[in-house]
């Protein structure tokens, strides 16, 4: 029996791996963090054999309600993930397994390695109607990728999306997946017509570093992005310096910061109502994009979510609020279960690659609605 995370995107460290039917396991912090909740692991054991584990010191993780009800997800070709029942305590998660092939993957959530963020961004590029633009290096060395999407022109509407600041949060990537190659069908009519009225601007993966060391919320120092767009420094948060220095040249009309959720278990948007510069124009948008995407799809619901904040409350180091403060425009944060969709659950595989990638074709209705609107604004 062996255990390893010596591969992208990997964490875990073995406490006890004695036998089979008592692993015992904890989750590293991320580095130079107090931040501890993913865990990506492989188990090589001894097939039709019940292996048993259990992820224990959970009450000390970044987020304990978020393994209440959760389901471990487990791959044996790193295609296909399936969930596994598992049982929390309150400090520890125990699930079971009996193996069907020697080797067997266990994650968090499905992984988005940056290998395949690398092949995301260029198989982007090849399209004509996408330019891939480097805007700088990470801490570790890696790079920051741009990918424009539409013909530039200064009628059309500046739309902004990134994802995965926080690298864990892993359907963020999948969902920008199912939004650019939505975005590149020439075939698709929806696309074509936004590209008609607007430009996309989108940062598939804001935190590379994070994302190749196995970090569920921070970058390679330690430090959480989504609190550092009031001030971002070269030291500890180039990759918001280099993504905000980007939008203040080019122009915002609208943003979408996409992310995920530990503890609830439903798709939802959190606005900027609690910003000094929020208007009645704003929250009508908001609620356009709201109304459209709750009539294309179940999956996005508008009564769980975060309580929101006060009018001149607002956090502005959060992305969207500190976007939607600097340019004015409609800024939503878009969040993603861990778990499952609990007004859509599916027992078997949860919320999915398949579900994050749908979720981000069908935001560009919402966007599209949106669009019209500022575009009719200005006529």
């Amino acid at each position: 029996m062996h255990i390893s995370s010596q591969f992208d995107s990997g964490n875990i460290e073995v406490v006890s791996a004695q036998s089979p039917d008592d692993i015992r396991l904890t989750i590293p912090n991320d580095n130079q963090s107090e931040f501890a909740q993913w865990f990506h692991f492989r188990l090589v054991g001894e097939t039709f054999v019940t292996h048993t584990m259990t992820i224990g010191n959970l009450a000390k993780s970044a987020y304990p309600e978020g393994w209440k009800g959760y389901k471990v997800l487990a791959s044996y070709d790193r295609q296909t993930w399936f969930r596994i029942p598992s049982e929390f305590d309150g400090d520890n998660l125990s699930f079971s397994l009996t193996l069907e092939q020697p080797s067997v993957y266990f994650a968090y959530f499905i992984p988005y390695s940056y290998e395949r963020h690398l092949d995301l961004v260029h198989d982007a590029q090849m399209s004509l109607l996408c330019e891939h633009k480097f805007l700088g290096l990470t801490l570790d060395g890696r790079d920051m990728s741009l990918l424009v999407i539409g013909e530039e022109t200064p009628e059309k509407k500046k739309v902004w999306i990134t994802a995965r600041q926080h690298p864990g949060e892993t359907m963020a990537e999948w969902c920008a997946e199912g939004i650019i190659y939505r975005l590149l069908d020439e075939q698709d009519g929806l696309a074509r017509q936004l590209l008609d009225n607007a430009v996309f601007y989108v940062v598939p993966n804001m935190n590379p570093d994070g994302n190749a060391r196995g970090h569920l919320r921070t970058n390679a120092v330690g430090t959480n992005l989504n609190r550092e767009w009031a001030t971002p420094s070269v030291e500890k948060s180039p990759e918001v310096l280099y993504v905000l220095n980007a939008m203040s040249e080019i122009g915002v009309d609208m943003y979408l910061d996409l992310h995920g959720d530990e503890a609830l278990p439903y798709n939802f948007v959190a606005g900027t109502e609690g910003n000094p510069s929020y208007t009645d124009n704003i929250k009508m948008l908001e609620n356009t994009f709201k109304d459209a995407l709750l009539n294309a799809t179940p999956e996005f619901q508008d009564e769980f979510g975060y309580d929101k904040d006060e009018p001149g409350k607002a956090n502005l180091t959060v992305a969207s609020n500190a976007v939607g403060e600097k340019f004015k425009c409609m800024a939503y944060t878009v969040e993603m279960p861990f778990k499952d969709n609990a007004d859509v659950p599916d027992d078997i595989y949860g919320w999915s690659v398949q579900r994050s990638r749908q979720l981000g074709e069908d935001l560009l209705i919402g966007v599209n609605a949106v669009v019209k609107k500022l575009k009719a604004a200005k006529q």
